[in-house]
């Protein structure tokens, strides 16, 4: 007998195990397993390289040819190939499928980056009303009392200070400040307490 001929019967006594396991025969399945499991987990494990993941993609391809076996057709092929070709796309399925998921994970990282926080974003509109209310208020105050408040407030000087910058006597400037502020407050609707 040569090996043609034995790879041949082999080969049908697969189809004919794999028509068994069609039907939920679990000694069928069992030989089946025993013949091709070997292979299922060295192609997943050539195309995944990480022992962990080749195992579940054989566990998943083996469960699979338990629930397809009736879609198994020996003209489109051998057994083995058939489960091959299951292990072989699950394999490639896994790899793109991590890769997406890299992929995603880095999109979202530069998009988190790239956008401020909510909190950063709704602190700065409130700031920006806030300054325009304010500047809203300094308007309302006279020439004197703005020139204090914002000498005091915004530059930072002492009243001895705003008194010289504005030449004009200290008792004035502490007046005329003590003044503007509370129009501001009052302005402002802030409560004085």
């Amino acid at each position: 007998m040569n090996d043609v001929t034995r790879a041949d019967r082999a080969e049908d006594g697969m189809s004919a195990l794999l028509g068994r396991v069609a039907e939920g025969d679990e000694d069928a399945f069992v030989s089946v397993y025993e013949a091709v499991s070997g292979s299922v987990l060295g192609l997943a494990y050539t195309v995944l390289r990480d022992r962990a993941q080749a195992e579940e993609v054989a566990q998943e391809v083996l469960v699979e040819v338990w629930r397809t076996a009736g879609r198994y057709r020996a003209d489109r092929g051998s057994v083995r190939t058939w489960v091959l070709t299951m292990a072989h796309r699950r394999a490639v399925d896994r790899v793109r499928s991590a890769q997406a998921s890299t992929e995603r994970e880095r999109r979202s990282a530069r998009l988190e980056a790239a956008l401020p926080e909510f909190d950063e974003v709704s602190e700065a509109v409130e700031h920006h009303e806030e300054r325009d209310r304010v500047r809203r208020c300094l308007g309302s105050l006279t020439e004197i009392q703005r020139q204090s408040v914002t000498l005091a407030y915004y530059r930072g000087l002492t009243c001895r200070e705003v008194s010289e910058e504005l030449s004009v006597p200290l008792g004035t400037v502490k007046t005329r400040l003590r003044d503007g502020l509370l129009r501001l407050r009052d302005c402002l609707g802030v409560n004085g307490g």
